[in-house]
């Protein structure tokens, strides 16, 4: 029989007896219930009954007669008519009114007035009340029993009155609450055979039919197979220590293999230990920047049957997916810019044509004239002449576009000095990028009426040193080495987890530094504006012109 069919049958076999344990155990609990809630209505009766003064009376006159009066009277009596009233009124199976000997005065039987009960009066003659379930004339019943005293002679019992509920009645009780009873177990039943069958297909499928000697022996194997993939993978074990660190968990966080170490001691990022605390069980993946990439971590537990194995961090590299959206980004500002241009020149087109075909040839000229000393490129921003390089015009003016659109004046300073051209687009695109759009954002979320941003550049030697300043309120009460750190965003809106936020100014500071340069904050704004003002270096990232040596040595001075 193979394993999984012995693992269904056996969950069938307990699914099945904890049903019927379960049902069995409620209905006797509620079997119980009833019966309690029978005596005490039944003792509650029974006090009632006793303390009623014309039944003390009737009781103390009988007894003080010498015998017992004969059935026929007893029938006719008033005792006999209160007992039977209250006993249809309540639905009791008998209302019995004794005297001091224990001889029935009241009795549904009329046939057994003036007999000895046929349960022990005694106790509830001795002055005590009692609650019984035993079996009468009429039958098997829950019931009490509760001496009468005389109304005359404080503490002088003259009788007793015993009160019974069919046991009938109790099972009636027992079956209407049966019913959800079973219902509910049978749902269990149920669900619980489904459940079965469910874990079967899914034990099948996650195994592939095989059997745990198979699995153990693929187990073995795979242990080599995790040293040799792209993904970084650490294991957790259950006491704490790292029992997994494969080549890629090492490379892409740059930290040596710390297999063996203590897990909460371990020189990895605090991001990773606190995906693996117990509240953070079903939290989603994290993006970190470790060792200059951008990582999605993400953590599962780790459970073989009822054993706890530990921790499963997995470890992603997102960094060049991120590069290559940055870029995907520049390219598709470019591409707007660059359409709107295309209408610019084509209506200039149209009005060159104009003027020739109605002959005014000299009004073409002029206007030719005119847009010729405007350039070929006409982006809103300011000073965009300062720029040699083509790729840094059409990169900034596409920029100054989408902040146009914001309702943000982009602009170049004037101690801006570019003459050599941009070697590698990639980094510079992502540090540049990322200051001008932190800058047009924080300029759209401050205070002063004037927004604008303004960016200076200057290459020396193949480094690009980047200025950018903007109109916004600053960074407040922020450290300014805090804006540094993952999950820090100039967003208003909450950071979400693996939307990217709050990872450009680590990502940038991290690429830069990688490079031998930096990016740290030159002026920290304040409230009205100006604002923030970031300086990023960014070494060999530039070629340099073909300038003469004239214009080198005025650029070094």
């Amino acid at each position: 029989m193979r394993f999984s069919t012995q693992t269904l049958l056996l969950q069938l076999g307990v699914v099945l007896l904890v049903v019927l344990l379960s049902g069995a155990v409620h209905a006797w609990l509620v079997y119980g219930r009833i019966g309690d809630e029978a005596e005490n209505q039944a003792l509650t009766l029974a006090r009632t009954v006793a303390a009623d003064p014309d039944i003390r009376t009737g009781v103390q006159e009988i007894s003080k007669e010498e015998g017992t009066p004969p059935a026929d009277v007893l029938a006719v009596g008033p005792l006999q008519a209160a007992a039977e009233a209250v006993r249809a009124r309540t639905g009791a199976l008998f209302v019995v009114i004794t005297d001091e000997t224990g001889l029935r005065l009241a009795h549904p039987d009329l046939a057994r007035l003036g007999e000895r009960v046929s349960t022990d009066p005694s106790v509830a003659l001795a002055g005590k009340e009692i609650t019984t379930r035993n079996t009468g004339t009429l039958g098997p019943s829950a019931g009490a029993k509760v001496p009468v005293y005389s109304p005359d002679a404080a503490g002088t019992i003259v009788g007793e009155v015993s009160v019974g509920y069919s046991v009938e009645s109790l099972s009636n009780s027992l079956a209407r609450d049966i019913v959800p009873i079973a219902f509910t177990a049978g749902g269990a039943l149920l669900a619980g055979v489904l459940a079965s069958f469910l874990l079967r297909h899914r034990l099948q499928r996650l195994t592939l039919g095989l059997e745990p000697e198979e699995i153990s022996t693929l187990v073995h194997d795979q242990v080599a197979v995790l040293q040799g993939v792209d993904d970084g993978v650490i294991g957790i074990a259950a006491d704490g220590r790292i029992s997994v660190f494969n080549a890629a968990a090492s490379r892409l966080l740059d930290l040596p293999d710390a297999t063996g170490q203590d897990w909460a001691t371990a020189g990895v990022p605090e991001q990773l230990k606190q995906l693996t605390q117990p509240a953070a069980r079903d939290a989603e993946p994290v993006e970190l920047v470790a060792g200059g990439r951008v990582l999605v971590a993400s953590a599962r537990k780790a459970w073989h049957r009822k054993e706890d194995l530990g921790w499963v961090v997995m470890l992603r590299d997102r960094t060049e997916l991120q590069q290559l959206t940055r870029q995907l980004d520049a390219v598709g500002t470019m591409s707007t810019a660059l359409r709107a241009q295309r209408h610019e020149f084509a209506n200039q087109l149209h009005t060159i044509a104009g003027f020739m075909s109605i002959g005014q040839h000299d009004s073409a000229k002029e206007y030719l004239a005119r847009i010729s000393a405007t350039g070929p490129l006409k982006f809103p921003v300011e000073q965009a002449e300062l720029l040699q390089d083509a790729y840094l015009q059409a990169f900034i003016g596409a920029k100054g576009v989408e902040a146009s659109e914001r309702g943000v004046s982009l602009r170049v300073g004037p101690e801006t000095m570019v003459r050599g051209h941009v070697a590698d687009p990639q980094d510079v695109t992502t540090v540049l990028g990322n200051l001008i759009d932190n800058a047009v954002s924080a300029a759209v979320a401050g205070s002063a009426a004037d927004r604008w941003v303004e960016v200076e550049l200057l290459d020396d030697a193949g480094r690009l040193h980047l200025v950018v300043g903007d109109s916004g309120d600053g960074l407040g009460a922020a450290d300014p080495e805090d804006i540094f750190t993952e999950g820090f965003t100039t967003s208003a809106q909450p950071v979400r987890s693996g939307a990217g936020q709050g990872l450009g100014l680590a990502l940038v500071r991290q690429l830069a530094r990688r490079r031998g340069g930096d990016v740290r904050v030159l002026e920290h704004g304040s409230e009205g504006g100006p604002g923030a003002v970031f300086m990023a270096t960014i070494p060999g990232v530039m070629d340099e012109g073909p300038t003469s040596s004239t214009e080198r040595e005025d650029r070094s001075g």
